[in-house]
């Protein structure tokens, strides 16, 4: 039988034909299968168009139920994010009058984190630490090379010299992170995501990098309901790679409905 060949045009369609014809054919040499394509995009039977066209429809309709889920996800937020700032409104103004009258500094403090595609924004947090926070962390790693190990490691100290005994408390009932909220109204975060990380530690992710990246960060998170600072950093390395790897909405309701037990039961919170 004469061989068709599909000739490959400069349009986005055409691009997505000629990537499935090259998938086809690695995936026929790879595991031994004829279905009738070679490595030249050269197709040897008509049954081959047909297959061709389906596995191009299949990863179409694929996308578009990423991004009704994605839709779906991004309107649950804003619902919940603006719901819970309007609730909430009394205890975050408590918080603030605490923070102002602990000492010098602003109330809220912002630092870079990297989002999804790689965006960078800054990720908003009620202050928790001195106005000299770096001149005091330097100093201690400076003189102690155990904390400066421990540091070096994990990113995190046990005892931080940085934070205020207000910030202690806010952080260990996850008080401080309230003011994400507003990074989700920006669309910058989402309820659930993964960790919001630096662009020095992203450097750290190695190959789940281009996972992360995939992904909105999150207010919370698998690492969140998954023990947080228990855990190793090469752990929540993994989780943050399995959530973008296998999310879903219902995943993302479960660890919803799961973060207040283990904000209270303070799991992990330092």
């Amino acid at each position: 039988m004469r061989p068709f060949r599909v000739r490959m045009l400069e349009d986005e369609g055409s691009r997505e034909v000629g990537h499935v014809l090259r998938d086809h054919a690695r995936t026929d040499r790879a595991i031994g299968t004829n279905t009738g394509i070679d490595k030249g995009g050269t197709m040897h039977g008509r049954g081959a168009i047909t297959d061709l066209f389906v596995r191009v429809a299949s990863d179409r309709r694929n996308a578009l139920t990423t991004a009704i889920k994605l839709a779906i996800k991004r309107i649950g937020d804003l619902t919940v994010a603006a719901c819970a700032l309007l609730a909430l409104l009394p205890v975050l103004v408590v918080v603030a009058l605490l923070i102002q009258g602990s000492g010098p500094g602003g109330i809220f403090y912002g630092h870079s984190r990297v989002g999804r595609n790689g965006r960078r924004f800054r990720c908003l947090k009620f202050r928790t630490m001195y106005l000299d926070a770096d001149q005091r962390l330097a100093m201690l790693l400076a003189n102690d090379p155990a904390l400066a190990a421990e540091w070096s490691r994990t990113r995190k100290l046990d005892r931080d010299p940085r934070v205020s005994p207000i910030g202690t408390l806010l952080r260990k009932t996850s008080l401080d992170e309230l003011p994400q909220l507003i990074n989700v109204l920006r669309g910058e975060m989402s309820l659930v995501g993964p960790r919001p990380v630096t662009q020095e530690e992203l450097s750290r992710y190695g190959t789940s990098a281009r996972h992360y990246l995939q992904m909105t960060p999150g207010i919370t998170g698998l690492w969140q309901v998954s023990g947080r600072n228990n855990l190793s950093y090469a752990e929540r390395v993994r989780l943050d790679a399995a959530y973008a790897r296998h999310w879903s909405l219902g995943a993302d309701l479960r660890i919803l409905l799961s973060t207040p037990v283990a904000v209270l039961l303070r799991q992990g919170a330092r």
